[in-house]
């Protein structure tokens, strides 16, 4: 799969095409890389969540919400929902973490998922990136009882 098939995937046509790069470039590639648009990413992903919670329940109280806020933001689930994008034959690896199966492990790949919501964010603003996050959320957000 190409980084163009994941933005499309995502539901979101880059204008800067090289942020879509960089989101998906790990540090052992080089620079520039996704460290810094994952802890974007991190923080639009909390925001959005905690937001859809706050409305979809509103009854519960703040520790339930924060459990279960946790639940959807945590690596494993990050690491399942990059799995259904196919994000980690998108990625671009140095040598050491091709050859050790950096493609398929769940931090890369949760925070490479993580640095595309903030890539998204940085391209397209706030509801761009909120937009793509409830899309992908969805199924999971609805599950919660």
């Amino acid at each position: 799969m190409t980084a163009q098939t994941i933005a499309q995937e995502l539901g979101h046509s880059f204008s800067d095409p090289s942020l879509l790069r960089t989101a998906l470039t790990h540090r052992s590639f080089g620079a520039p890389n996704n460290e810094r648009l994952e802890f974007l990413g991190d923080g639009i992903l909390d925001c959005v969540i905690a937001a859809a919670l706050y409305r979809r329940f509103p009854e519960v109280p703040e520790g339930d919400l924060s459990r279960l806020r946790a639940n959807l933001v945590r690596q494993e689930t990050l690491y399942d929902l990059a799995l259904r994008l196919d994000i980690g034959n998108s990625l671009r690896l140095g040598e050491g973490e091709l050859k050790s199966g950096g493609a398929s492990r769940p931090s890369i790949l949760a925070d490479a998922l993580e640095a595309l919501f903030g890539a998204i964010y940085l391209d397209a603003g706030c509801d761009a990136a909120s937009a793509v996050i409830a899309r992908l959320y969805a199924p999971l957000l609805e599950g919660l009882k």
